[in-house]
């Protein structure tokens, strides 16, 4: 079967899946600016849970989790083993791990940080700003008023907004329509475009009026919940989607391998494995160096952090340095020396490539 296109019902894959039509919103490429939205991209962690550190760092693939204080929350994916909505296989959990007093200027929170690229067409900072809809699923032990921002990457213009949760441990769909911002700055480059913040607790300095633009650093909305507030309480999301236009439409389901190279642009990893010195080999007077070329699986949104794992050699004890060249955006080289009187054999090992925004 072929893929067919129908004004009405929308398109037909040739696995008999459909993409219906939505009016005001795209029915085909890049409609979920989001990346990871379903929760299904895990390279880091594989799937256990983690206990975040002081400042941001990625956990998920593409979502970071923003603690000003250790050891107050735990992520990972699928945390709590619960069944998660219709649709979906995965979501992102956090736990509370005390019962925690918010500092005034301190947060807690997921988000995700957009390039610019994939939101330039929103042309926000200027007079023809596009609106936006976000919408997800949640589920948490607590229930009540609870908040997020959109902002902007200098920190200097935010959208305070509120969504509440109605029913203790229930998945809920919540949608937040947001007028698009027609001030500030706002990258249309491989920087970062557009912050996504999903609160799990923030001070009163860090907090902001829901429903309006603000020349501000915020990252929820005044009176939101405090899910570290409360020890044990869980906080749940998937099927994030931000997209053009006032309406909240049916998930962006991207196939696996799609959303894993999107995620590849920004992280990767992966394992060398030299079979023989395949490659070119420089004599010298006392050593050999064999440099070997590793090409990413994408192409990385800058040149990353390249980090080596400790290598792996096989029939070959006379190893005197491996390294790795400065990578490109593309790859990079390593090089293995070796005493000139010696044969080379193989080695393997990892690598990790982090260009993230």
């Amino acid at each position: 079967m072929t893929t067919s296109i129908n004004g009405t019902t929308g398109v037909t894959f040739p696995d008999l899946s459909v993409q219906p039509i939505a009016a005001g919103s795209y029915t085909m490429g890049f409609k979920n600016r989001i990346i990871n939205g379903a929760m299904v991209i895990d390279q880091r962690n594989e799937g256990a849970e983690v206990n975040p550190a002081v400042n941001s760092r990625y956990y998920l693939d593409r979502w970071e989790a923003l603690s000003t204080v250790a050891s107050k929350f735990k992520i990972g994916q699928n945390a709590g083993a619960v069944t998660p909505p219709a649709g979906y296989s995965n979501y992102l959990g956090c736990t509370s791990l005390s019962a925690y007093t918010v500092g005034a200027s301190e947060t807690f929170a997921v988000r995700q940080q957009i390039e610019g690229l994939n939101v330039a067409d929103l042309a926000w900072g200027t007079a023809s700003a596009a609106t936006v809809t976000l919408s997800f699923w949640v589920r948490s032990s607590l229930t009540g008023t609870f908040g997020g921002v959109l902002k902007n990457s200098a920190g200097n213009r935010s959208y305070p907004f509120t969504y509440s949760i109605s029913s203790a441990n229930t998945w809920e769909q919540k949608s937040v329509t947001v007028a698009g911002d027609t001030s500030g700055t706002w990258l249309a480059t491989n920087g970062v475009g557009i912050i996504v913040v999903l609160s799990i607790g923030a001070g009163a300095t860090v907090s902001g009026t829901a429903g309006s633009w603000a020349g501000a650093n915020y990252n929820s909305a005044t009176g939101a919940t405090s899910v570290v507030g409360t020890n044990g309480a869980t906080f749940y999301i998937t099927g994030v989607q931000l997209e053009k236009g006032s309406t909240a439409t049916s998930f962006d389901v991207r196939p696996y391998t799609t959303e894993l190279q999107l995620c590849q642009r920004y992280y990767s990893i992966g394992n060398i494995s030299n079979g023989g010195g395949v490659g070119f080999k420089y004599g010298v007077a006392t050593t050999l160096m064999f440099n070997s070329a590793h090409t990413f699986p994408v192409e990385m949104r800058i040149s990353p952090t390249l980090t080596l794992g400790t290598p792996t050699y096989f029939n070959s004890s006379a190893i005197s340095a491996f390294s790795d060249s400065s990578p490109s955006n593309e790859g990079f080289l390593t090089r293995v020396t070796v005493a000139s009187t010696s044969t080379y054999r193989a080695y393997g090992a990892t690598w990790e490539a982090d260009a993230e925004l």
